[in-house]
């Protein structure tokens, strides 16, 4: 026979409880607020270049022939964007990195060095190729290459001078 699961009643749902009370005090502010009607842009305002003007601090009066609007309320708005971004930005590369504080080489041998230590680790001989496939030749994944990278014709080559 199983048993219903429980709540368990506790000072850990404090946290929970505030969030939802916070949540129901927003929807309520926002539902009881007024809102102005929309006044939009006039006809053919070219918003993009009145953000560039805004910018770069040139003057909409010395521009003709354009039907600019103020933007710097824009131009507050896309700074404060571009500040998050670099914020997250900043925090991935933090995240990212070794907590040893190492740096790892790029092997750009397509895995060989990786899939030999695995071999040796478990008494395979065999390279890694060998180990995949099960014989000498060269896999697909090897065909149409050089052994230095670069675009050519033939099977890879291994830098000690075997085939991979």
């Amino acid at each position: 026979m199983t048993t219903r699961p429980r709540l368990k009643i506790g000072p850990h749902l404090l946290p929970g409880l505030a969030a939802a009370a916070l949540f129901v005090v927003v929807v309520g502010v926002t539902l009881g607020a007024e809102f102005p009607d929309p006044q939009g842009f006039p006809e053919g305002a070219n918003i993009t270049a009145s953000i560039g003007y805004a910018m770069f601090d040139v003057s909409i009066d010395r521009i003709s022939g354009q039907t600019l609007v103020g933007a710097e309320s824009f131009l507050v708005a896309f700074i404060v964007v571009a500040i998050l971004l670099d914020a997250a930005l900043d925090g991935a590369v933090l995240l990212a990195r070794r907590e040893d504080g190492s740096v790892r080489e790029v092997v750009a041998d397509g895995g060989r060095e990786i899939r030999r230590a695995v071999g040796a680790a478990t008494g395979d001989e065999r390279d890694g190729d060998t180990a995949r496939n099960g014989s000498r030749e060269p896999s697909t994944t090897d065909a149409g290459s050089t052994g230095d990278g670069s675009a050519g014709d033939g099977p890879r080559t291994d830098p000690e001078g075997g085939d991979a």
